[in-house]
């Protein structure tokens, strides 16, 4: 009986990367607005660089508060997307050539979502991590939290329900 040898690390990394590059690619308000994701096993990352532009109130300077609430929501859909293909991308059923912008995966529909502005975006980089709360086929709950230098002292917090895409068989 012969033992299937695993995969190298490497192409495991690179179908993962690739993945997360087509799924985040192929939003453009993602690209719009810089947000990028760092990706350690399952678990990613958001995060919004500092521009100039995303600032609201010059007195202060602060984010804006619309940056911060599409910085949080948009952390909380691509956090969904990726564990809703997780297992296809594992079993290798997800064919990542047809992963491109013009054949995404449908992306989950934002039901309600609640922002909590505990306080001031500061002029510089934030990051924000999302928690499924519920994921089942049709419906998922989600909570976001939003930090800059510190993980701690959060700047916003939010809670998400979306409607999920039904799988194609």
């Amino acid at each position: 009986m012969s033992v299937r040898r695993p995969e190298p690390v490497q192409v495991i990394k690179q179908r993962r990367d690739a993945a997360l590059r087509g799924l985040v690619d192929g939003v453009p308000y993602i690209r719009f607005l810089g947000i990028r994701f760092d990706r350690r096993g399952d678990e990613l990352t958001g995060v919004l660089p500092f521009n100039d532009s995303l600032i609201g109130n010059p007195l202060l300077p602060a984010l804006h508060g619309g940056v911060t609430a599409a910085f949080l929501e948009v952390t909380a859909v691509i956090t969904l997307s990726w564990s809703y293909l997780w297992e296809d991308m594992e079993s290798g059923a997800l064919d990542l050539e047809k992963l491109t912008p013009e054949n995404l995966p449908r992306l989950p529909k934002t039901v309600d979502f609640t922002v909590d502005y505990l306080r001031s975006g500061l002029p510089r980089d934030a990051y924000a991590r999302a928690t499924i709360n519920r994921a089942g086929r049709r419906y998922a709950s989600v909570h976001v939290e939003a930090w800059q230098d510190n993980h701690a002292r959060l700047y916003a917090q939010a809670t998400g329900h979306f409607v999920m895409p039904q799988r194609r068989d």
